[in-house]
């Protein structure tokens, strides 16, 4: 398999993405495109993009090709089984598959307010109501998961070990701390957990060694 990405500084679908591929336990070849570079029109036009019309991740394997990272979750899934990514007990799996695509369709004020920059830590500032309603929903949903199934099996995510859930609300986890956003002190310790989980951290360590830089991604927010 191979899986394209974007910098990993600043592409949060890349990194759910890549998470998935890691998660899978099967091995992939890695490539990291930077974006909008002065080659990045070009790129997009090649045969490897042109299925998801130049955006990343994008995963192939062999003549199948996925371009979502939520429909990467479910392939891999396919190939691997669900147990890596969905809890066992149904009702949970019902929670967390709807917590996913929720992510996946919500929360666009934060996403647009507070892009993805894993480099950074910027100083608290007051945050916008719709980006404040985002974070609500964010801690009530956490809170649920947490609440009614967080004490399934070891760990300590939404569901119990990491799965498809925290795959994609891991850039969020980054988001709150690279912008200093308020955050309950159980949503806190969560954000810890996911940061701490040995595949975030070698994401992060593979941002800090790159040499690009987007300068409208490494501006605190208005």
């Amino acid at each position: 398999m191979k899986l394209i990405i974007g910098n990993k500084a600043y592409s949060s679908w890349s990194l759910r993405g890549w998470l998935a591929c890691r998660q899978s336990g099967l091995p992939f070849e890695e490539v990291v495109v930077p974006l909008y570079d002065e080659a990045w029109d070009k790129r997009r036009e090649g045969d490897e993009f042109a299925p998801s019309s130049g955006k990343v991740p994008i995963l192939w394997d062999g003549e199948a090709v996925v371009w979502d990272s939520l429909a990467i979750v479910d392939y891999l899934a396919d190939k691997v089984g669900r147990a890596p990514f969905w809890p066992e007990d149904e009702a949970a799996r019902a929670m967390a598959r709807s917590m996913a695509a929720e992510m996946h369709s919500s929360f666009a004020a934060l996403r647009r307010k507070h892009g993805m920059n894993v480099r950074q830590i910027y100083a608290p500032s007051p945050i916008d109501d719709d980006v404040a309603a985002d974070l609500t929903r964010i801690f009530e949903l956490w809170a649920q998961a947490r609440a009614r199934f967080g004490g399934a099996g070891e760990g300590d995510f939404l569901f119990g070990a990491f799965g498809a859930a925290d795959i994609m609300f891991a850039p969020v986890c980054t988001r709150i701390v690279t912008y200093s956003l308020p955050a309950p002190r159980f949503a806190a310790a969560y954000i810890g957990a996911v940061l701490r989980h040995p595949f975030l951290q070698d994401w992060i360590a593979g941002a800090q060694e790159e040499e690009w830089v987007i300068e409208k991604f490494e501006q605190p927010a208005a």
